[in-house]
């Protein structure tokens, strides 16, 4: 059965200990990554998993680890992401299932485990957690990119390990989940010798690569277990001194599934495949949330934010890699928008807190996976809508906003999440990127009805009731008879516009670059290098530069 095909194996992305392609060991203020990747146990039959590479199931069980490690044990200050093979880093991704994995499959792999990096770089940036990769042997292609996502990259020098990039000459594609970028624009790697590095496939080894700033030491076989010992304690003793707060549990997800739908507590997918529509509705917060958080209670892993971001994210996960077919979802709220702004003061107030602080970080990556979907996204605000606040934030990641005009009037919140407390990838806030141009016309806190919200620039059409049903129905009916290519490519262009980051690029990058690339004779062909990976003929290019 192809990846592309298996709908029915992932029932869920958010997976517990113990893990069969990792082992995690803590030793406070240290914890210790290691993979020992199980060939034998890829996510679907037909391919080894071989040399530590790595397919969507492993990196499933790393994305859990790095959020795992932000909320049950803050107490640790270093990761070393490490290896219990004794020359083997990582060899990448699994060529084999590559080669026979559904275009689809392809780039939605990419994409998750580029979101996964994301998360370690998010984590050394904001939770205190610094990620460092101890490459103790062969470091190739996404094991290299998993390396690039550590704050600190350290080779075993022994004449053998190396640190590659050799997608280009190997594979005809490129370095899937951000490579260059980081490359350049992380590490600061010159043009010319990241030119030469990702077309040489045996890598650069030893003093050299440290040399071309590929890694930022090399120790010898003999001593290296040590050194990255002495170096992870020596970055561990620069964390502030504080209180370490306890850790928090993350309980395992409850959701009702059906064929056709699946439902969480707070969050409820629909879906009609023959249709080719999705249907998202979130639930919003209840006073009892708000006065939770007001008193300030011990840290609840079944506080609403965190429950019902946590059910979003499985659900957005569940779409993109079991239905590659929906090509439009309409997302709803249901509640009080007036709670839901309460509510936000109420979770900025404890801004301070670590587990609070976690919730919110939280909130922004589960909200930047909406914003990085493949799926053209509706928001339909009807009278009982909740789009206020956080949950204004899936309305303005939407591609279109639609306000029905009724009574009692729907009302649109804009408040204190609304101004950069969950920021897209590219550092700006949805507010603002909505608003190009008048970032400031919606400050502070306010609530508007849905003619107020069209005139400021905030819904795309206010429809009266007459015309609401056939209005909304045309449009996602028209939408979903558009060509997914290029509603794809346009989305992508239209949705990070502004200022751009590292994280940013990696995305725009990853639409155009794989998409295209992947869809290319010269790597998938009969005859692409992709295909003929492992095996003695050798591919054959069209040489034309298009």
């Amino acid at each position: 059965m192809e990846p592309g095909r298996a709908r029915e194996t992932i029932d869920t992305f958010e997976v517990a200990a113990p893990y069969r392609h990792w082992t995690l060991r803590l030793e406070p203020p240290l914890a210790w990554v290691e993979m020992h990747v199980d060939p034998h146990a890829g996510l679907h039959p037909g391919y080894e998993l071989k040399l530590n590479s790595y397919d969507l199931g492993v990196d499933l069980e790393l994305a859990a680890i790095v959020q795992r490690l932000r909320f049950e044990h803050p107490e640790v200050a270093v990761v070393v992401l490490a290896s219990a093979h004794e020359r083997v880093f990582c060899a990448g991704a699994n060529i084999p299932m590559l080669a026979r994995a559904s275009h689809a499959w392809k780039v939605n792999f990419c994409k998750f485990t580029n979101e996964t990096r994301c998360a370690i770089e998010d984590a050394t940036r904001h939770s205190g957690q610094v990620y460092v990769a101890a490459c103790n042997g062969t470091t190739a292609g996404g094991g290299y990119e998993l390396a690039l996502a550590c704050e600190e990259i350290y080779l075993q020098d022994d004449g053998h390990s190396a640190v590659s990039l050799p997608e280009v000459p190997l594979l005809g594609v490129l370095p899937g989940t951000g490579g260059l970028t980081r490359l350049v624009e992380k590490r600061k790697v010159r043009r010319d010798r990241a030119d030469v590095f990702c077309t040489t496939a045996e890598g650069v080894r030893g003093a050299k690569a440290q040399a071309w700033g590929l890694v930022d030491a090399v120790f010898p076989r003999s001593t290296f277990a040590s050194r990255v010992r002495a170096r992870a304690l020596e970055l561990a003793s620069r964390r502030p001194a504080q209180a370490t707060p306890a850790g928090v549990r993350l309980p395992p997800l409850a959701v009702e599934v059906t064929s056709t739908c699946r439902r969480y507590r707070d969050v409820t997918l629909t879906w009609d495949d023959a249709r080719r529509t999705g249907e998202l509705v979130v639930r919003g917060p209840s006073l009892a949330d708000v006065e939770r958080l007001a008193r300030d209670e011990p840290p609840d892993p079944a506080a609403w934010a965190l429950r019902a971001f946590r059910e979003l994210d499985d659900a957005l996960l569940h779409l993109r890699m079991n239905h590659p077919t929906i090509g439009v979802v309409t997302i709803e709220t249901h509640g009080d928008p007036d709670v839901v702004l309460a509510h936000d003061r109420a979770l900025l107030a404890l801004r301070d807190r670590p587990f609070h602080r976690e919730v919110r970080l939280h909130m922004a990556r589960v909200l930047r996976r909406l914003d990085h979907t493949s799926r053209s996204c509706f928001a339909l605000v009807r009278p009982g809508s909740a789009f206020a606040g956080c949950l204004l934030e899936l309305a303005l990641a939407c591609d279109r906003i639609y306000a029905l005009d009724d009574e009692p009037a729907a009302r649109l919140g804009v408040g204190a999440c609304n101004h950069g407390a969950l920021p897209m990838a590219h550092g700006a806030s949805r507010l603002a990127t909505r608003l190009h141009g008048v970032p400031d016309a919606l400050a502070g806190e306010r609530l508007l009805t849905a003619t107020e919200a069209e005139a400021a620039g905030l819904v795309t059409e206010c429809l009266d009731p007459l015309d609401w049903d056939d209005h909304v129905r045309i449009a996602i009916e028209e939408r979903a008879s558009l060509s997914p290519d290029a509603l794809a490519g346009l989305e992508q262009n239209l949705r990070l516009h502004g200022p751009e980051t590292i994280a940013s690029r990696v995305f725009t990058r990853l639409s155009a670059w794989q998409n295209w690339i992947f869809a290319r004779p010269n790597a998938t062909g009969p005859d692409g290098a992709l295909t003929h990976f492992g095996r003695p003929q050798r591919p054959r290019y069209d040489w034309e530069r298009a």
